[in-house]
């Protein structure tokens, strides 16, 4: 398995260390913008091989020596303002961004899975596709998957259940639209209620990722790991279930635009994306959600950067 990381910042160099401890890939090539810089997590993850099970080959490169990745992650962006607090700013620069990065990715290693982990995500997700000619099932964004996580962790303080026993998603855009999708949580087969106390919760959630960005200026760790725990799927077929955007399959008449739904990740990336049975609330929220990323797609379509 040989996995390509391209954009070396925080969050590029935490997905790094991650999987360099996983032992589930055997070459990881890391792509950034200061080849020195980049050098230097090269050296510190090497120096740190002996501790781990089942080394790693890395190494610094260009796009080139992406060549044959089972695995694109896709971490580069414009620079974020710790002021910023809508992902939703970085569109035209960061579509402008995988303008010069994606196609020729695409060239090296057709076969790829191409893992979005750059925002906002569900519209570089969507500009990815047309960029590279993947497959839908080929290309995935970690979406709310960090958001749920968020959720998940905070419900399970409230109702005292272990985390990976609770099932609750948090759906549609990684951003301003996105909802908790109340009428299909459960944990141990009962239902979770959908209580103030649980929206203000999803709240907290939804806000989680820019109280971080306030504090230190970036997030790093969370969506790390998130990233990591696709590509793991991917590289073990694990088949796992998990909220990540995707181009939607005509799920509520919507096809044209990429948001988060539950989805089955192994070896050939999207295997089956789920059709939650969504109160007629939820369902709204849904296509509200879509309507709004749709807009956004036609105003940088507009805008043209990425041609």
């Amino acid at each position: 398995m040989k996995v390509s990381i391209i954009g070396l910042g925080k969050v590029g160099s935490s997905l790094a260390f991650v999987l360099s401890l996983r032992n589930i890939i055997k070459e990881l090539v890391l792509v950034g913008r200061t080849p020195e810089s980049v050098m230097g997590d090269v050296l510190d993850l090497r120096h740190g091989q002996l501790f781990v099970e089942a080394p790693t080959r890395i190494s610094a490169g260009t796009l080139a020596d992406t060549y044959d990745s089972d695995v694109l992650a896709i971490c580069a962006s414009a620079p974020m303002s710790a002021a910023m607090t809508d992902r939703q700013d970085l569109g035209p620069a960061n579509v402008k961004l995988m303008a010069t990065l994606l196609p020729e990715l695409a060239r090296h290693s057709p076969n790829a899975k191409l893992v979005m982990v750059s925002n906002p995500v569900d519209v570089l997700v969507h500009f990815a596709i047309q960029m590279t000619g993947f497959a839908p099932h080929q290309v995935m964004g970690t979406g709310t998957l960090v958001d749920s996580a968020r959720f998940r962790q905070l419900l399970a303080e409230e109702i005292q259940i272990h985390m990976e026993d609770i099932r609750a998603y948090i759906l549609g855009e990684h951003g301003a639209t996105q909802f908790p999708a109340m009428s299909c949580a459960f944990a141990g087969g009962e239902q979770i209620d959908d209580t103030p106390r649980r929206r203000e919760l999803f709240r907290q959630a939804s806000q989680a990722g820019f109280e971080v960005l306030k504090r230190k200026g970036h997030t790093n760790y969370a969506i790390a790991l998130a990233a990591a725990d696709i590509i793991q799927c991917i590289a073990t077929d694990t088949k796992h279930t998990m909220p990540i955007s995707l181009k939607v399959d005509g799920y509520l008449g919507v096809d044209d635009v990429c948001l988060s739904l539950p989805a089955v990740v192994g070896k050939r990336g999207i295997e089956r994306i789920m059709h939650p049975k969504l109160s007629a609330p939820e369902q709204q929220a849904f296509l509200h959600s879509a309507d709004s990323l749709r807009k956004i797609i036609k105003q940088i379509n507009d805008l043209n950067l990425h041609i």
